[in-house]
């Protein structure tokens, strides 16, 4: 198994997808300095909400910061990943490693732990990164154990991308596989996006209700997002400012975190991850290449 995880990391390194992410990396960690230098700007402000001022805008370029850097790690683990078995199995690959003396689990257990490891260290990388920007600019939370919780729910989204990745290539062709991830996160943003920006709406409550339940249904099939907005939560003790010189608001809406989920559903998005690592590992098991 050690020997299928070395030899997915020896075949990220030479995807041009990997070097892909690592120049858009470049150019993100560029721009947003710069936008965090502007964001950051507080002259002219009456000193008793000097220090308030400095926390909501490095609330606000920590936001902007994970909003896109979630689309860099989400854009490495689907393209690096989407053609791993069915992709593998359409160049005769699969059907020539197959027949080496390693069971089938294990090939699958070893891809995946070698597209998660690697995630997970890019993930941090990109993690410390977004947060020594944010720093330099503004106020940031300091505290060790909330930073350790947030990453923890950052990196939380690797697996899971990796999981349905895995599972998709199982059912689908290495295009279809590719498309269907795309379409899947894309309409998870789609829906947290719509939640971010009805946050601070003024909608009837018959109207709100049904927009959260398209949105949660959403959310239960592809909970990135979701884990995402709880990150963010966790990091800025959303819940401790409720009501203090309405930071709240400002944090929940527009390009906000919106509601963010509760600890049950992060506890649903571990038990939906394994359900369906399962599931890609039988189909795989049974799977006719």
């Amino acid at each position: 198994m050690t020997t299928v995880i070395g030899m997915t990391w020896k075949e990220l390194m030479r995807k041009k997808v990997v070097m892909m992410t690592l120049i858009m990396t470049v150019l993100f960690i560029i721009v947003f300095s710069f936008i965090a230098r502007i964001l950051g700007e507080s002259s002219g402000i009456d000193p008793s909400q000097q220090l308030v001022m400095q926390f909501i805008n490095g609330a606000s370029i920590l936001t902007l910061g994970f909003f896109f850097g979630s689309f860099i790690l989400a854009f490495l683990i689907i393209f690096s990943s989407f053609s791993s078995i069915s992709g593998e199995a359409e160049i005769s690959m699969m059907q020539s490693m197959l027949t080496r003396p390693i069971q089938r689990w294990k090939w699958y257990l070893g891809r995946w732990l070698g597209y998660t490891l690697f995630g997970i260290v890019y993930a941090l990388v990109l993690y410390i990164a977004i947060v020594a920007v944010a720093n330099t600019y503004a106020t940031v939370p300091q505290s060790l154990v909330l930073h350790i919780q947030s990453f923890l729910l950052f990196a939380l989204t690797v697996p899971l991308l990796v999981t349905v990745t895995l599972l998709g290539a199982t059912l689908f062709s290495a295009l279809g596989n590719g498309v269907f991830m795309t379409m899947l996160y894309g309409a998870g943003w789609l829906g947290g996006m719509v939640e971010k920006l009805s946050a601070g709406a003024d909608m009837k409550p018959e109207m709100a209700r049904s927009l959260y339940n398209i949105t949660g249904m959403i959310s239960l099939v592809m909970p990135a997002d979701a884990i995402q907005r709880k990150m963010l939560a966790v990091m800025l003790n959303v819940d401790q400012l409720a009501g203090m010189f309405n930071i709240d608001q400002q944090m929940r809406g527009g390009m906000g975190i919106g509601q963010a989920p509760s600890a049950t559903f992060i506890f649903y998005a571990g038990i939906y991850t394994v359900i369906l690592f399962f599931w890609g590992m039988r189909r795989f098991y049974k799977k006719d290449f």
